[in-house]
């Protein structure tokens, strides 16, 4: 009996003791909120330097746009005086010339982003389906699909910029002595054409990233669905129409939202192209904003179209994204 009793005790002894231990998830919870606020103190670097990069910027910029800021206040711009909401009457007051060129502008951008995203989305998707199947030297076309997006934007611009001369540029050169198809060479840096130049290069420069973007969300698809689409009867088209473009809604969505995005602030490509002074034809909106706070010297202004852009492109983002999420919960169910 002495030797249960002593183990019925020391049972006991060893419940009694372990009972204060059951309340020690205490340790182990803050353990756990220690690996999961690891990923936010890693990202706290990168996130103070996107602040310190375009938070800070934009908060001058907005205080600017209130402000008479011209070339008497550079050295001391916080000695400009104070505006109000004036700079912003001014840019949107379509009745005078400030307003009008503006307005004249936005719509440029307007139909010049349509056009480039409409075209690069086109190329890049079609690009990337021929390149879906396997056949000989599909590695090397891929490659020199990508050449113009890796190029440094002004060599690939300046080049373009020397193929459109009027004289003795490659476009008049192939246009019309070549083929004929033109009564006279063209000037393709001044004018309405000035547009259809920059559109060219807009598209060259961006398809390559729509089709590096679709390419890969191609691969995602699984080939059996092809497979058994072929074997009811589809055809390339009802494929394509059927699988690929379902299956890369959600790959569309962010890809048009990005080239969008790009396309209307594009600033590099129609500065080297055309300089300070854009033609009527190509004169969009970031060129624009430029010559009305560094050519004027009215920075102010410069600032509230600036501003004005920013609200412009907050909304139509916001808007794309509530449309798209609206029409993916709809296909979901």
């Amino acid at each position: 009996m002495t030797p249960m009793t002593t183990t019925v005790e020391t049972g006991k002894s060893a419940v009694s003791h372990s009972s204060p231990g059951a309340a020690a998830p205490g340790p182990r919870r803050t353990g756990r909120l220690r690996r999961g606020s690891l990923p936010y103190l890693l990202l706290l670097p990168a996130l103070a330097l996107e602040l310190l990069v375009h938070l800070v910027p934009m908060v001058i910029g907005i205080t600017m746009s209130f402000k008479e800021l011209t070339q008497f206040y550079l050295r001391d711009w916080g000695a400009a005086p104070w505006s109000g909401i004036g700079n912003y009457r001014v840019s949107v007051d379509f009745d005078a010339p400030v307003g009008r060129a503006l307005l004249h502008s936005f719509l440029v951008t307007c139909g010049f982003t349509v056009l480039s995203v409409g075209l690069c989305w086109l190329i890049g998707t079609a690009a990337a389906i021929c390149m879906q199947d396997a056949f000989r030297g599909r590695g090397l076309l891929r490659a020199l699909f990508l050449v113009p997006y890796a190029l440094p934007v002004y060599a690939a611009v300046i080049t373009w910029v020397f193929m459109f001369q009027h004289d003795n540029g490659l476009v008049n050169h192939v246009l019309h002595d070549q083929l004929h198809l033109t009564g006279k060479p063209s000037f393709w840096l001044i004018g309405d054409n000035s547009f259809v130049a920059l559109l060219v290069v807009s598209v060259w420069k961006g398809w390559p990233f729509a089709f590096l973007i679709v390419m890969a969300g191609l691969q995602t698809i699984p080939r059996e669905l092809y497979e058994a689409a072929a074997l009811d009867g589809a055809g390339v088209w009802q494929q394509i129409r059927r699988i690929t473009l379902p299956s890369l809604r959600s790959v569309n969505q962010v890809l048009v939202l990005v080239l969008f995005l790009w396309t209307f602030n594009d600033f590099n490509t129609p500065y080297v192209m055309f300089g300070k002074a854009a033609p009527e034809a190509a004169d969009l909106i970031s060129v624009h904003i430029y010559q009305a706070s560094f050519v004027t010297w009215n920075f102010g202004t410069g600032s509230a179209m600036s501003v004005l852009l920013l609200l412009f492109l907050l909304v139509v983002t916001g808007v794309y994204l509530a449309l798209t999420s609206r029409g993916r919960r709809a296909a979901d169910a």
